[in-house]
């Protein structure tokens, strides 16, 4: 007998994944190495689009030097010492099981306005690659190292590590992009989508604006995402094949 066979369109869509993140936050690092993990084993990885977000869990935090994190933590919730210091082992535990060094003793809480700021200029500058780069510089200095990066100049020395300047991007034109306002409107604009699709927490993953995920989830629950974004985007269609047996019958 004769069956039509299912393939997928040709050429496939590409699926865009929109990430809202915030740099000070412990688990969004986490979930960024989890997600790295299944869109590398994902056999239509050339076709996905990684958009990273700006959300900021403390936008009252002041700007300019930090303080540390467990006493601004204290502060802002009104939790016990002890309950914190809880909290950050744990999150410490599960960063170690995926590589990750996290020395919460040292890390400074600091407004994360401007270190968005300067992802989004590393996309312009450099595109997706850049600000991956940025990113994990950026989660380093300040989960492992303990940097200030509310200090000033702090955020042109990651950039400076993170490779601005292989994209024309030298000391001064990015000091000068940091001291003007440069990309503010791409980080308010993150921040008022974040409000519209009612995200109220990250690491937040939204494929192609029709699945989401909340959370540092374990990598298999993003390579499903991943799949169902993907067969959302690129719907089997039925195409001439030729004979074929089904069921014992030909």
């Amino acid at each position: 007998m004769t069956l039509d066979a299912p393939t997928f369109a040709s050429p496939p869509r590409t699926v865009t994944v929109e990430v809202w993140s915030d740099v000070a936050c412990p688990w969004c690092w986490i979930g960024k190495r989890r997600f790295a993990t299944a869109l590398r084993a994902f056999p239509h990885r050339d076709h996905v689009e990684v958009v990273w977000r700006s959300y900021q869990l403390s936008p009252e935090t002041p700007t300019g030097p930090g303080r540390p994190e467990i006493d601004a933590l204290v502060a802002a919730k009104g939790l016990p010492r002890d309950r914190v210091e809880e909290m950050f082992a744990r999150v410490a535990a599960v960063g170690a099981a995926d590589g990750l060094h996290y020395d919460f003793d040292a890390t400074l809480a600091f407004n994360t306005f401007d270190a968005h700021r300067l992802l989004h200029l590393a996309r312009e500058a450099g595109g997706a690659p850049l600000v991956d780069a940025t990113m994990e510089t950026l989660f380093s200095a300040h989960f492992e190292e303990g940097a200030d990066l509310g200090a000033p100049g702090a955020l042109g020395a990651i950039a400076r590590q993170a490779g601005f300047a292989v994209h024309g991007w030298d000391d001064a034109r990015v000091a000068a992009a940091l001291q003007g306002d440069a990309a503010a409107d791409d980080v308010r604009d993150d921040l008022a989508t974040a409000r519209t699709l009612g995200v109220t927490g990250v690491p937040f993953f939204v494929v192609d604006r029709r699945y989401a995920v909340s959370g540092a989830q374990p990598a298999e629950v993003f390579s499903q995402l991943l799949d169902a974004g993907w067969r959302e985007a690129n719907p089997l269609v039925v195409a001439p094949a030729g004979e074929v047996c089904t069921d014992g019958s030909c």
